[in-house]
């Protein structure tokens, strides 16, 4: 099949990590950055589909 006939759309993907509070957050490593790692692994693996991570990122980190 001709890759040309059907061109992949690329699809601009960004992370919002949440946490609802700030306990935590202080550790080198917390659930928002197992958050972002996560999603940045889906996104990858969606590459093929055109998928591509917008590199600014949008952390809450609580109230």
């Amino acid at each position: 099949m001709d890759q040309r006939a059907n061109p992949v759309r690329r699809q601009r993907c960004a992370i919002y990590t949440r946490k609802s509070s700030e306990e935590g957050l202080e550790q080198e490593f917390n659930s928002l950055h197992a958050q972002r790692e996560a999603c940045e692994a889906y996104i990858a693996s969606q590459r093929s589909e055109g998928w591509v991570l917008v590199r600014d990122q949008y952390d809450d980190g609580g109230i």
